[in-house]
């Protein structure tokens, strides 16, 4: 059953807006509360692991509820539009920190906002990313979809990468306090415009027919799907590498380019080579297959990661090698993260195929937990490496010793992780093609043999 083009645009719509609110959050969160607020940065690290451990352990029980859902909307669209409304309101709480508020009132007020942050955030993105596979089916429209959730979630999240920087004195004038406000009400209204377009026109086509599972059940059904547990370990060492790199990426410039206005510059290049990294997989498609496709890409963020240092470590501002090092990294950062939304989807068919359960929120909680869990790692590393590097925010120029520690963080550690990430994938990812379009036979002579029962 082939999904319209309404569905596939309504569904990458809710994208747009639901990664403007993650770019918002992962991308100036810690500068918020660190420079606007003024807050210890090993404070800020050490909340962002505790508050993102916490909520992803949450996660497969997010799952749990959602596929224990059954309603006349389906089990996905009612979680995801409660979800959206609610961490709308907790996103304008945590950019709208009250003026007066100061010592431990003002780091509990930060500490429980973004820990319900986070919380809301799992109510709505995991009924998200756990309708693919309930809208579709292995195979071409899959891979479209994905490309198209994924591709529009890049121009989501290349938005406020982009634009914060330029709208927070534009909204706010001197008060940079306000201009955060008022530019979380603007993602907010964007954000559940975008996702009420989602929920209205995409609708799930294939239910579970199964008496719904105990948590136990689900439990050992997941734990079983060995495939779903080597994508999910590689996301972690992928994401969270990335993830550091976006943390310090505006210090990086700040302090050691020693121009932020290029932050948004490369930003904004690296986002829209990430959305068009996205559309050409089905291009490449056509004469690599998915695996190798993740090998050339992880090689290729390494080439532009190499190309970032070299520029930091001399000193060069030249924009045109800026921006080239930018088109390096997210080009092959754009087809590694559709990828790996391609591969944990197929871990649902074959989950259903060894042990008789699809269950689709709750492989991608997993997602949704090891993205946090990931995130969670990478700001412990930024918030604590900050301060272990000694960088003064009041000083024009910092050491030498503190750059070379900043570029270390940024770039030495996430390439060590892409490789581990890489490695450990190729050795233990086992489907491949031939056996996933083996197991989607066998699963459609099943449902067939049912039907034919019934």
């Amino acid at each position: 059953m082939r999904i319209a083009v309404k569905e596939k645009v309504s569904y990458g719509v809710g994208a747009v807006g639901k990664d403007m609110v993650y770019a918002f959050v992962s991308g100036f969160l810690m500068y918020y509360y660190n420079t606007v607020l003024g807050i210890s940065a090993t404070f800020i690290g050490l909340l962002f692991m505790v508050a993102r451990i916490f909520d992803a352990v949450n996660d497969p029980f997010m799952g749990i509820v959602v596929e224990k859902t059954r309603t006349r909307f389906g089990k996905f669209r009612p979680w995801l539009m409660i979800g959206t409304l609610v961490n709308a309101l907790v996103l304008y709480a945590m950019y709208s920190v009250p003026s007066g508020l100061e010592g431990n009132s003002l780091l509990i007020y930060i500490s429980v906002a973004y820990i319900l942050w986070g919380m809301t955030y799992t109510v709505m993105d995991i009924p998200y990313w756990s309708m693919i596979p309930a809208i579709t089916e292995p195979g071409k429209d899959r891979e479209n979809i994905s490309v198209i959730a994924r591709s529009c979630a890049g121009v989501g999240f290349a938005i406020p990468t982009a634009l914060t920087l330029v709208l927070v004195p534009i909204l706010g004038g001197e008060d940079e306090r306000l201009g955060f406000s008022r530019v979380a009400i603007c993602i907010c209204i964007i954000f559940i415009v975008t996702i009420s377009f989602t929920v209205k026109n995409v609708k799930e086509k294939f239910e579970s027919k199964e008496k719904a599972l105990t948590v136990k059940q689900m439990f050992v059904s997941l734990f079983r799907n060995d495939q779903a547990i080597v994508v999910v370990i590689a996301i972690i060492f992928f994401n969270a590498s990335l993830y550091l790199t976006n943390q310090l990426a505006i210090y990086f410039f700040k302090y050691d380019i020693g121009n932020v206005a290029l932050f948004g510059l490369f930003a904004t290049v690296g986002g829209a080579v990430q959305i068009l990294s996205m559309v050409s997989l089905p291009l490449i498609r056509k004469k690599f297959e998915c695996k190798k496709i993740l090998i050339g890409a992880i090689m290729t963020t390494l080439v532009g990661y190499a190309m970032l240092f070299i520029l930091g470590t001399l000193n060069i501002q030249n924009i045109i090698l800026l921006c080239i090092a930018a088109v390096i990294i997210f080009f092959g950062f754009g087809l590694a993260t559709v990828l790996t939304t391609i591969f944990l989807a197929d871990t649902v068919d074959y989950g259903e195929w060894k042990n008789g359960q699809r269950n689709e929120s709750i492989v991608f909680s997993l997602q949704t937990f090891v993205v946090k869990l990931a995130s969670a790692i990478s700001v412990l590393i930024a918030g604590v490496g900050l301060d272990l590097i000694k960088l003064d925010q009041n000083a024009a120029v910092q050491t030498a010793s503190t750059l070379g520690g900043l570029r270390v963080i940024m770039i030495v550690l996430p390439m060590v992780g892409l490789i581990v990430s890489i490695f450990f994938f190729t050795s233990k990812y086992k489907l491949t093609e031939v056996r996933m379009d083996e197991i989607v036979s066998d699963l459609k002579a099943r449902r067939e043999e049912v039907g034919n029962d019934q």
